[in-house]
């Protein structure tokens, strides 16, 4: 499943067609306020402001040399789906996307902007996944996964440009949603920089990946989380388990409080915008403050696509300190 640095880098052509590459910046505030060399990979800097566009766009290429294809589906809680509504508008070919009840209200605009029909369905991700399974199947729509070998490499793009701008790193943190992102850091840190520990970040409201990580097989845990909505995930993929079982060294929970108080640091220290999967990382690093004490580590921010009132809603908390 994991792409060779040869494959990422024969693709990266097609993702750098409409994404620049993005930047890492180490903030010295933020450094300050976690004791340590503190660099973020801003994922939240691309046309759809997540990294999921990166895979979409090889994926896409791929659908399109075969010139079947006229119709997509698939399912998604947002950063995805703009991916796929994106890729599908590029390439001339109607996309449907079903999102469960109560999804982001921008998210689902921005989807809807990009050209997408947009579908309300289930109480969570895998309801709707299971619906869109269902309506593909029907109507003979092809059906967009968010966990595929070309999905990784495209997005191993954003880890090639961290790895090469950023060397002897100690610690990589990375978001786990269904797990491209995290694989895709793998397959680039085995080949440039195998000394990098990997850990894995999830919402302590949706365990799946965690309790799975723990027992060496796969086990389904409820979502209750309200804030990282893109790793609210019941359901572990398995094929991204099993390369997490063999490549990451830890996995770190976080709670919606760890997740708003590292949105609001990295609001305070940097003045970028973070959803709450995207700060995850960052409430990892503040979690495991002792163990990273003076080391250099980086968190990928993996997106800012966070609704007005919810993040106007974080900014006006206060921190416990």
């Amino acid at each position: 499943m994991l792409p060779t640095l040869s494959q990422i880098e024969s693709t990266a052509p097609l993702v750098y067609s409409v994404v620049p590459a993005t930047p890492q910046y180490c903030w010295p505030l933020l450094g300050e306020r976690l004791g340590a060399e503190v660099w973020l990979k801003h994922e939240n800097h691309t046309p759809v402001g997540a990294f999921k566009v990166r895979g979409g766009l090889v994926y896409f290429a791929d659908l399109a040399k075969a010139g079947k294809v006229r119709e997509v589906i698939t399912a998604t809680r947002g950063n995805h789906g703009q991916s796929v509504a994106l890729g599908a508008r590029r390439y001339g070919l109607d996309a449907t996307i079903v999102v469960p009840f109560g999804n982001g209200v921008e998210k689902n605009n921005a989807m809807r902007a990009l050209g997408a029909k947009l579908i309300e369905h289930g109480e969570d991700f895998q309801e709707a996944r299971q619906h869109a399974i269902q309506m593909a199947e029907t109507s003979g729509a092809h059906m967009v996964p968010s966990f595929h070998p070309l999905l990784i490499q495209g997005v191993a793009s954003y880890g090639v440009e961290l790895f090469r701008a950023v060397p002897n790193l100690n610690t990589l943190y990375v978001p786990i949603g269904l797990g491209s992102g995290i694989c895709a850091c793998t397959a680039v840190r085995n080949a440039l920089s195998p000394e990098t520990k990997i850990v894995g970040v999830v919402s302590a409201h949706a365990r799946a990946y965690a309790l799975s990580f723990a027992s060496k097989q796969p086990i389904d845990s409820p979502v209750s989380t309200q804030l990282a909505d893109g790793m609210a995930c019941r359901t572990p993929q398995p094929e991204a388990l099993e390369l997490i079982w063999k490549y990451v060294d830890r996995i770190v929970e976080v709670s919606d409080d760890e997740i708003a108080a590292a949105m609001r640091a990295i609001f305070e220290c940097t003045h970028n915008v973070a959803e709450g999967a995207g700060a995850a990382a960052v409430a990892a690093i503040a979690k495991e403050r002792e163990q990273v004490k003076g080391k250099k580590v980086a968190a990928v921010l993996s997106g800012g696509n966070v609704d007005r009132e919810v993040f106007a809603k974080v900014l006006g908390a206060s921190d416990a300190r």
